[in-house]
Protein backbone atom coordinates (compact mmCIF):
# COMPACT_ATOMS: atom_id res chain seq x y z
CA UNK A 1 0.00 0.00 0.00
CA UNK A 2 1.30 3.41 -0.97
CA UNK A 3 2.05 6.02 1.70
CA UNK A 4 -0.47 8.92 1.97
CA UNK A 5 1.03 12.38 1.69
CA UNK A 6 -0.81 15.16 3.58
CA UNK A 7 -1.22 18.34 1.48
CA UNK A 8 0.50 21.45 2.80
CA UNK A 9 -1.12 24.87 3.28
CA UNK A 10 0.67 26.08 0.15
CA UNK A 11 -0.78 23.17 -1.85
CA UNK A 12 -4.29 24.04 -0.62
CA UNK A 13 -3.98 27.72 -1.60
CA UNK A 14 -2.66 26.74 -5.02
CA UNK A 15 -5.59 24.38 -5.49
CA UNK A 16 -8.13 27.08 -4.60
CA UNK A 17 -6.58 29.50 -7.07
CA UNK A 18 -6.73 26.83 -9.78
CA UNK A 19 -10.44 26.30 -9.09
CA UNK A 20 -11.10 30.04 -9.23
CA UNK A 21 -9.23 30.34 -12.52
CA UNK A 22 -11.30 27.62 -14.15
CA UNK A 23 -14.71 28.41 -12.57
CA UNK A 24 -14.76 32.21 -12.94
CA UNK A 25 -13.45 34.52 -15.60
CA UNK A 26 -10.51 36.68 -14.58
CA UNK A 27 -12.52 39.93 -14.87
CA UNK A 28 -15.30 38.59 -12.61
CA UNK A 29 -12.71 37.53 -10.05
CA UNK A 30 -11.21 41.02 -9.94
CA UNK A 31 -14.67 42.56 -9.48
CA UNK A 32 -15.50 40.22 -6.59
CA UNK A 33 -12.22 40.90 -4.87
CA UNK A 34 -12.68 44.69 -5.27
CA UNK A 35 -16.18 44.55 -3.77
CA UNK A 36 -14.97 42.46 -0.86
CA UNK A 37 -12.22 44.98 -0.14
CA UNK A 38 -14.71 47.88 -0.20
CA UNK A 39 -17.09 46.11 2.19
CA UNK A 40 -14.25 45.25 4.54
CA UNK A 41 -12.94 48.84 4.58
CA UNK A 42 -16.44 50.26 5.10
CA UNK A 43 -17.05 47.95 8.05
CA UNK A 44 -13.83 49.05 9.72
CA UNK A 45 -14.66 52.76 9.27
CA UNK A 46 -18.22 52.27 10.57
CA UNK A 47 -17.00 50.41 13.62
CA UNK A 48 -14.49 53.13 14.49
CA UNK A 49 -17.10 55.87 14.03
CA UNK A 50 -19.60 54.34 16.43
CA UNK A 51 -19.73 56.20 19.80
CA UNK A 52 -18.46 54.21 22.71
CA UNK A 53 -21.18 53.50 25.20
CA UNK A 54 -20.59 54.32 28.80
CA UNK A 55 -17.66 56.69 28.37
CA UNK A 56 -16.07 57.87 31.60
CA UNK A 57 -16.26 61.66 31.98
CA UNK A 58 -14.32 63.55 34.64
CA UNK A 59 -15.98 66.62 36.23
CA UNK A 60 -15.48 68.68 39.38
CA UNK A 61 -18.46 69.08 41.72
CA UNK A 62 -19.41 72.15 43.80
CA UNK A 63 -17.24 70.94 46.68
CA UNK A 64 -14.12 70.79 44.51
CA UNK A 65 -14.10 66.98 44.37
CA UNK A 66 -13.32 65.28 41.06
CA UNK A 67 -16.13 62.93 40.07
CA UNK A 68 -16.11 60.34 37.29
CA UNK A 69 -19.46 59.91 35.53
CA UNK A 70 -20.42 57.06 33.20
CA UNK A 71 -22.34 59.05 30.58
CA UNK A 72 -22.38 60.11 26.97
CA UNK A 73 -20.94 63.53 26.24
CA UNK A 74 -23.49 66.04 24.97
CA UNK A 75 -21.00 66.98 22.21
CA UNK A 76 -21.50 63.50 20.76
CA UNK A 77 -25.27 63.81 20.86
CA UNK A 78 -25.45 67.36 19.46
CA UNK A 79 -22.42 67.16 17.21
CA UNK A 80 -20.69 70.16 18.79
CA UNK A 81 -16.96 70.40 19.31
CA UNK A 82 -17.15 72.76 22.27
CA UNK A 83 -15.90 70.45 25.00
CA UNK A 84 -16.10 72.99 27.82
CA UNK A 85 -19.77 73.81 27.14
CA UNK A 86 -20.63 70.13 26.74
CA UNK A 87 -19.07 69.23 30.07
CA UNK A 88 -20.97 72.03 31.82
CA UNK A 89 -24.27 70.80 30.39
CA UNK A 90 -23.49 67.27 31.44
CA UNK A 91 -23.14 68.21 35.10
CA UNK A 92 -26.52 68.29 36.89
CA UNK A 93 -27.61 71.46 38.69
CA UNK A 94 -26.79 69.99 42.10
CA UNK A 95 -23.14 69.50 41.04
CA UNK A 96 -22.48 72.86 39.38
CA UNK A 97 -20.10 75.25 41.09
CA UNK A 98 -21.37 77.78 43.59
CA UNK A 99 -20.08 80.56 41.35
CA UNK A 100 -22.22 79.41 38.41
CA UNK A 101 -25.32 79.08 40.56
CA UNK A 102 -24.76 82.41 42.33
CA UNK A 103 -24.24 84.16 39.00
CA UNK A 104 -27.59 82.83 37.74
CA UNK A 105 -29.40 83.84 40.92
CA UNK A 106 -28.00 87.38 40.84
CA UNK A 107 -29.72 87.95 37.51
CA UNK A 108 -33.23 87.23 38.81
CA UNK A 109 -35.90 89.84 38.18
CA UNK A 110 -37.50 91.78 41.02
CA UNK A 111 -40.70 89.76 40.61
CA UNK A 112 -38.74 86.55 41.06
CA UNK A 113 -36.95 87.96 44.13
CA UNK A 114 -40.26 89.07 45.63
CA UNK A 115 -41.65 85.57 45.13
CA UNK A 116 -38.64 84.08 46.91
CA UNK A 117 -39.04 86.58 49.76
CA UNK A 118 -42.72 85.70 50.06
CA UNK A 119 -41.92 82.00 50.27
CA UNK A 120 -39.22 82.56 52.91
CA UNK A 121 -41.61 84.67 54.99
CA UNK A 122 -44.35 82.05 54.86
CA UNK A 123 -41.86 79.30 55.66
CA UNK A 124 -40.83 81.07 58.87
CA UNK A 125 -44.30 82.40 59.78
CA UNK A 126 -43.67 86.11 59.17
CA UNK A 127 -45.85 88.58 57.32
CA UNK A 128 -44.42 88.77 53.76
CA UNK A 129 -45.18 92.49 53.65
CA UNK A 130 -42.86 93.05 56.63
CA UNK A 131 -40.04 91.08 55.02
CA UNK A 132 -40.42 93.06 51.78
CA UNK A 133 -40.36 96.36 53.71
CA UNK A 134 -37.11 95.32 55.41
CA UNK A 135 -35.53 94.32 52.10
CA UNK A 136 -36.54 97.61 50.52
CA UNK A 137 -34.90 99.55 53.35
CA UNK A 138 -31.82 97.33 53.51
CA UNK A 139 -30.80 96.85 49.87
CA UNK A 140 -33.63 98.08 47.64
CA UNK A 141 -33.78 94.56 46.14
CA UNK A 142 -30.12 94.47 45.10
CA UNK A 143 -28.67 90.96 45.76
CA UNK A 144 -25.13 92.30 45.32
CA UNK A 145 -25.45 95.24 47.69
CA UNK A 146 -22.58 95.84 50.16
CA UNK A 147 -22.77 98.48 52.90
CA UNK A 148 -19.91 100.57 54.26
CA UNK A 149 -19.92 98.25 57.29
CA UNK A 150 -19.62 95.10 55.18
CA UNK A 151 -23.26 93.96 55.31
CA UNK A 152 -24.11 91.92 52.22
CA UNK A 153 -27.00 90.90 50.02
CA UNK A 154 -30.73 91.49 49.99
CA UNK A 155 -31.19 91.58 53.78
CA UNK A 156 -27.71 93.00 54.47
CA UNK A 157 -26.21 90.28 56.65
CA UNK A 158 -22.84 91.08 58.20
CA UNK A 159 -20.35 88.19 57.87
CA UNK A 160 -20.53 87.21 61.55
CA UNK A 161 -24.33 87.06 61.55
CA UNK A 162 -24.37 85.19 58.24
CA UNK A 163 -21.97 82.60 59.61
CA UNK A 164 -24.04 82.10 62.75
CA UNK A 165 -27.11 81.55 60.57
CA UNK A 166 -25.33 79.00 58.37
CA UNK A 167 -25.34 81.28 55.32
CA UNK A 168 -22.32 80.33 53.22
CA UNK A 169 -22.88 82.88 50.45
CA UNK A 170 -24.66 86.08 51.48
CA UNK A 171 -24.93 87.11 47.82
CA UNK A 172 -27.03 84.05 47.07
CA UNK A 173 -30.61 85.41 47.31
CA UNK A 174 -32.07 82.14 48.56
CA UNK A 175 -29.53 81.77 51.36
CA UNK A 176 -29.65 85.46 52.25
CA UNK A 177 -33.44 85.58 52.43
CA UNK A 178 -33.72 82.42 54.48
CA UNK A 179 -31.05 83.57 56.92
CA UNK A 180 -32.35 87.13 57.18
CA UNK A 181 -35.95 86.06 57.74
CA UNK A 182 -34.91 83.57 60.42
CA UNK A 183 -32.84 86.27 62.11
CA UNK A 184 -35.75 88.71 62.09
CA UNK A 185 -38.11 86.11 63.52
CA UNK A 186 -35.63 85.28 66.30
CA UNK A 187 -35.54 88.97 67.25
CA UNK A 188 -39.34 89.18 67.27
CA UNK A 189 -39.44 86.18 69.59
CA UNK A 190 -36.74 87.70 71.81
CA UNK A 191 -38.68 90.95 72.21
CA UNK A 192 -42.08 89.26 72.45
CA UNK A 193 -43.41 90.65 69.20
CA UNK A 194 -42.27 94.25 69.77
CA UNK A 195 -41.67 95.28 66.16
CA UNK A 196 -39.71 98.46 66.90
CA UNK A 197 -37.28 96.69 69.22
CA UNK A 198 -36.84 93.82 66.76
CA UNK A 199 -36.13 96.20 63.88
CA UNK A 200 -33.74 98.26 66.00
CA UNK A 201 -31.88 95.09 66.98
CA UNK A 202 -31.71 94.03 63.33
CA UNK A 203 -30.02 97.33 62.55
CA UNK A 204 -27.91 98.09 65.62
CA UNK A 205 -27.69 94.73 67.39
CA UNK A 206 -29.48 93.28 70.39
CA UNK A 207 -26.84 94.60 72.78
CA UNK A 208 -27.61 98.22 71.89
CA UNK A 209 -31.35 97.64 72.28
CA UNK A 210 -30.91 95.89 75.63
CA UNK A 211 -28.68 98.65 76.97
CA UNK A 212 -31.11 101.35 75.88
CA UNK A 213 -34.20 99.42 76.99
CA UNK A 214 -35.71 100.08 73.56
CA UNK A 215 -34.72 101.78 70.32
CA UNK A 216 -31.25 103.25 70.95
CA UNK A 217 -30.69 106.95 70.38
CA UNK A 218 -28.83 106.46 67.11
CA UNK A 219 -30.03 108.64 64.24
CA UNK A 220 -29.45 105.89 61.70
CA UNK A 221 -31.33 103.30 63.74
CA UNK A 222 -34.26 105.60 64.51
CA UNK A 223 -34.58 106.58 60.85
CA UNK A 224 -34.34 102.91 59.90
CA UNK A 225 -37.14 101.84 62.23
CA UNK A 226 -39.30 104.76 61.12
CA UNK A 227 -38.79 104.02 57.44
CA UNK A 228 -39.76 100.36 57.74
CA UNK A 229 -42.77 100.89 60.00
CA UNK A 230 -44.10 103.66 57.72
CA UNK A 231 -43.75 101.36 54.71
CA UNK A 232 -45.22 98.36 56.50
CA UNK A 233 -48.28 100.13 57.89
CA UNK A 234 -48.93 102.11 54.72
CA UNK A 235 -52.42 101.38 53.38
CA UNK A 236 -52.53 99.08 50.39
CA UNK A 237 -49.17 97.39 50.89
CA UNK A 238 -50.72 93.93 51.31
CA UNK A 239 -50.10 93.67 55.05
CA UNK A 240 -51.72 90.65 56.69
CA UNK A 241 -53.56 90.63 59.99
CA UNK A 242 -50.51 89.83 62.12
CA UNK A 243 -46.78 90.51 61.98
CA UNK A 244 -45.88 86.95 62.85
CA UNK A 245 -47.35 83.67 64.00
CA UNK A 246 -46.15 82.31 67.28
CA UNK A 247 -44.89 78.76 67.30
CA UNK A 248 -47.28 76.46 69.08
CA UNK A 249 -46.08 74.40 72.00
CA UNK A 250 -45.66 70.67 71.43
CA UNK A 251 -47.52 68.44 73.87
CA UNK A 252 -46.88 64.79 74.63
CA UNK A 253 -49.91 62.66 75.35
CA UNK A 254 -50.81 58.98 75.54
CA UNK A 255 -53.98 57.86 73.75
CA UNK A 256 -56.44 55.16 74.84
CA UNK A 257 -54.36 52.46 73.14
CA UNK A 258 -51.24 53.40 75.07
CA UNK A 259 -49.53 55.07 72.12
CA UNK A 260 -47.42 58.18 72.70
CA UNK A 261 -48.70 61.09 70.58
CA UNK A 262 -47.06 64.50 70.05
CA UNK A 263 -49.36 67.36 69.05
CA UNK A 264 -49.40 71.16 68.96
CA UNK A 265 -53.17 71.39 69.46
Amino acid sequence: MGRLISPTKQDFVSHVREVERFCLPEKAMQTCRAKAAVWLLGGIVLFCALPASGQIVSVVDENGKRVFINAELPSQRAGTARAATSTARLVPASMRTRAERADALRHLSKDELEKMAHEAAERHKLDPALVKAVIEAESNWNPGAVSSKGAQGLMQLVPGTAESLGVEDAFDPEQNLDGGVRHLRTLLEKYDGDLEKALAAYNAGSGAVDRAGGVPNYRETRNYVQKITDSYFRPGNGRSGSIWSRARSIYRTVDERGRVVFTNE
